[in-house]
């Protein structure tokens, strides 16, 4: 740096660089998730699809929030948004235990220790069908 230069003078010649890099790791990871979830569904549908005895051994929720800034009629205001997505472990008659992503309904309608038969291609959950208890 010459005498009598400051820091701030390289500031309009580094800015494209910058601006170019944060825009190619912004559309990099866009085009790698966009890549990885295609190569999952191809994954999945290239697998049979399977139907074995198991027993619903673990339940999970994975809750994520966030906020948002918006302006309103009196100022600035937070709205607050809640995404949840439900898991189901399985236990196969093996001993193996398989986690499954599944859908609110489902969740909702199978417990822990159910026993029955689980459906799915590859890491894709298809169903379960709950064996009838007596006793009831």
């Amino acid at each position: 740096m010459p005498f009598g230069a400051s820091p701030y003078d390289l500031m309009p010649s580094l800015f494209p660089v910058f601006f170019f890099l944060i825009f190619a790791l912004v559309i990099g990871t866009i085009l790698f998730s966009l890549v990885k979830g295609i190569r999952t569904w191809n994954y999945n549908n290239s697998q049979p699809i399977l139907t074995v005895p198991a027993k619903v051994v673990a339940r999970r929720a994975d809750v994520s929030s966030s906020m948002n800034d918006v302006a309103g009629s009196n100022g600035m205001q937070h709205q607050y948004h809640t995404h949840t997505t439900h898991f189901l472990t399985f236990e196969v008659e093996s001993g193996d235990r398989m986690e499954f992503q599944v859908n609110d309904n489902d969740f909702g309608m199978i417990v822990e220790g159910d026993v029955g038969k689980v459906t799915f291609q590859g890491t894709r959950y298809l169903g379960f069908a709950r064996e009838n208890k007596t006793g009831f």
